[in-house]
């Protein structure tokens, strides 16, 4: 079959129609994109977590080293308090978390170690919260 003249079809070795240039930078710039699509919820996500801690660093929280004592005078009684786990050896102390509705504080012994802000919604990345 002879082909009119202007014409030529572009096959590769198998016969097969080869894509254009423009169609093989098309479609890795739509990966990208979905890609980064993707990840944008998730940065979003991150900056709200980042923002309310540093609103948190005026907060009054508890703070390390205070007793449960103290922390229970000063911010009430918790809405739920976790039993103590560990404390077998001197290397594995005795650790209990209180549970309030914007953090929760872990105790070695019966001092504090730890304050952890709660999520404020479920996109956001931090401490999962009390069931």
């Amino acid at each position: 079959m002879v082909k009119p003249a202007g014409i030529c079809e572009n096959r590769d070795r198998h016969g097969h129609p080869r894509s254009s240039t423009m169609s093989r930078l098309i479609a890795p710039l739509f990966g990208c994109l979905a890609l980064a699509a993707l990840a944008m919820p998730q940065a979003h996500a991150d900056v709200l977590l980042i923002e309310r801690v540093e609103a948190a660093h005026g907060r009054v929280l508890p703070q390390r080293g205070q007793p449960m004592a103290q922390v229970e005078t000063q911010f009430g009684t918790p809405s739920r308090k976790h039993a103590a786990v560990g404390g077998g050896s001197p290397q594995h102390p005795p650790i209990t978390r209180w549970d309030y509705p914007e953090f929760s504080v872990y105790f070695e012994h019966s001092h504090v170690v730890n304050t952890v802000i709660r999520k404020a919604s479920p996109l956001e990345t931090g401490p999962k919260p009390a069931q």
